[in-house]
């Protein structure tokens, strides 16, 4: 009974997450996220402020939260999912390529919205810290038995190598600013991710290597 209801419980939270990140996006579509205040999430969320703030610290952290919402755990899955014939190098820099690249069912309008306002920009870029310890989890189940730090390491890595495409991508993307609108590069993004990720390759390679050698015949 006690794991039913504690079932219960979390699924409540999640469901309040999301109502909270997807009023707050829909809102500053709306309005403008500089018009949104957080007692205006919280109510169309139908909850209390006090409440919106044991999720989201901010506007603009609810405001992201819509676009990348549990981005962190489908990029394990995606690594988890490729078969073994896949080496670790492509299963990990593909899956993180097709996770930030997905379109999504928000993705123009709200990435649009991102790019023009620098609060959240630097929200967006903020997230990429959550898919650090997923990932490692991912890679170290890969290697399996293997010291531990190695998946750390590579993991941290990869998250490095995604801030800083993300952090060229929005550069871009702000430069392609014009009179009638705004170009985004989507284009661009694989490309820059895989340059950015590219000399992690070997590492990823050589760790899956070394656990392939201590792995019994």
């Amino acid at each position: 009974m006690t794991t039913r209801r504690s079932g219960l419980r979390e699924q409540k939270k999640q469901a309040t997450k999301q109502a909270l990140r997807e009023a707050a996006l829909r809102l500053a579509l709306q309005c403008g996220p500089e018009n949104v205040r957080v007692d205006d999430i919280a109510e169309a969320a139908g909850v209390s402020p006090r409440t919106y703030n044991n999720y989201f610290s901010s506007r603009e952290q609810a405001i992201v939260a819509a676009v990348t919402a549990e981005r962190e755990l489908r990029v394990a899955a995606a690594v988890a999912a490729r078969p073994a014939s896949v080496s670790l190098s492509d299963a990990v820099i593909e899956a993180i390529v097709e996770q930030y690249t997905d379109p999504g069912e928000h993705n123009r309008d709200s990435l649009l919205l991102i790019i023009t306002r620098p609060a959240l920009c630097d929200a967006f870029v903020d997230t990429i810290n959550t898919i650090e310890l997923p990932l490692a989890d991912a890679i170290a189940q890969r290697l399996g038995d293997t010291t531990p730090h190695v998946a750390h390491v590579l993991a941290a890595s990869a998250t490095a190598a995604v801030r800083i495409a993300l952090q060229q991508w929005l550069q871009l993307s702000t430069a392609s600013l014009t009179t009638g609108g705004l170009v985004v590069p989507s284009g661009s993004l694989p490309d820059l991710l895989r340059t950015a990720l590219a000399p992690l390759a070997p590492a990823l390679d050589a760790a899956e290597d070394q656990a392939r050698q201590r792995s019994p015949q």
